[in-house]
């Protein structure tokens, strides 16, 4: 969703058999880990670089107010998550606006991380692609150097937050390769390698993500016709990360059967993603078939396929349209705040 992309992935794979895609395990614990189990960790010099605190600082918060929880190396070293690093972000950002540590601490981790997601929209809005970063990579694309474009882009995702990674990286990068390919420039197979490459990435952090039992339901998914799944890939995962309960469907999904779905899990939002419409009467058709869902459940939709949509096609048929991450991030920041608010009551 909200990035173009064009491979063609997964285009026959059987709706049924894979509806529902589940969110493995809580990595919130201490112990021991398996680096390649594992979203990014940190060692304390590189947390205090990004978050513009001292090690001291970080040190002391772990220990008397127990906010951060990092992991242990075989060698004992502290390793912080990517959880960790925006919870520290965080903390100091309202520790700038005048708070004190001492009354953030009486909050709670688990009360701090729920307003830190709800807060998190307008910082993740700033966020610009890697430029130069992306031009490096391109460079060894043609013609294709696979070890050192895989150690330049593993070693650029490893040292930030994989949510700035997403929005910094991942997704201009599956953007700068779709144009090169549509201008002749790059060799298709080039194309989808690197878009697996991509979407392999996406799917290894999101299959780490604690399952949101009390979250907002969203369901995620691309209609029938639709293989191109990176920005729904991307959606589902900026979803699950700030809290919703996510169901990921894929690509290619006939309406009917994401109908008959939604009347099983009664989501609080739908999400598609469209990168490619042929003309205005097919945008109408399947619009009119989301029409019948849309009295029943949210729907919303975005992708570079929406862009040569009149946005009245979509108001007519209360289908919200979400043009890109910026309109995502304030939608599901929307429905986690309204989720807390209702929850209160």
């Amino acid at each position: 969703m909200f990035v173009s992309t064009t491979s063609n992935v997964y285009s026959n794979v059987v709706i049924v058999s894979r509806v529902i895609y589940k969110y493995l395990t809580n990595i919130g614990h201490r112990g021991y880990y398996s680096i390649s189990t594992q979203m990014n960790t940190h060692r304390i010099q590189r947390v205090a670089k990004l978050v513009g605190l001292s090690k001291d600082v970080i040190r002391v918060w772990e220990k008397r107010y127990g906010l951060v929880k990092p992991l242990r190396s075989p060698n004992r070293y502290r390793e912080y998550t990517d959880k960790d690093v925006a919870l520290l972000r965080f903390l100091k950002q309202e520790l700038d606006h005048g708070q004190t540590i001492g009354a953030l601490a009486v909050e709670g981790r688990d009360a701090l991380m729920q307003r830190m997601r709800t807060s998190s929209a307008a910082t993740a809005q700033e966020l610009k692609p890697h430029e130069s970063l992306l031009d490096e990579l391109t460079a060894l694309l043609e013609p294709l150097d696979k070890a050192r474009f895989e150690q330049k882009l593993n070693g650029a995702v490893a040292v930030i937050p994989f949510e700035e990674a997403v929005q910094r990286i991942l997704l201009p990068l599956q953007r700068r390769v779709g144009d090169l390919w549509h201008e002749g420039k790059l060799n298709v197979a080039v194309e989808h390698y690197v878009t697996k490459l991509i979407q392999q990435k996406l799917f290894s952090v999101m299959n780490q993500l604690p399952i949101h039992e009390a979250g907002p339901h969203v369901v995620v998914a691309c209609p029938e016709g639709e293989s191109h799944e990176i920005g729904a890939q991307a959606a589902a995962y900026l979803a699950a990360v700030r809290g919703c309960h996510v169901y990921y469907l894929g690509p290619n999904l006939p309406i009917v059967e994401l109908a008959a779905f939604c009347e099983r899990v009664k989501p609080d939002l739908v999400l598609l993603s469209m990168t490619g419409i042929t003309s205005h009467e097919a945008a109408r058709t399947l619009l009119d078939e989301l029409a019948s869902l849309a009295k029943k459940w949210p729907v919303a939709i975005g992708g570079q396929g929406t862009h040569a949509i009149e946005p009245r096609f979509f108001e007519e048929r209360n289908i919200e349209l979400l043009d890109d991450l910026t309109a995502l991030h304030n939608r599901v920041t929307t429905l986690i705040s309204y989720r807390m608010l209702t929850s209160r009551t």
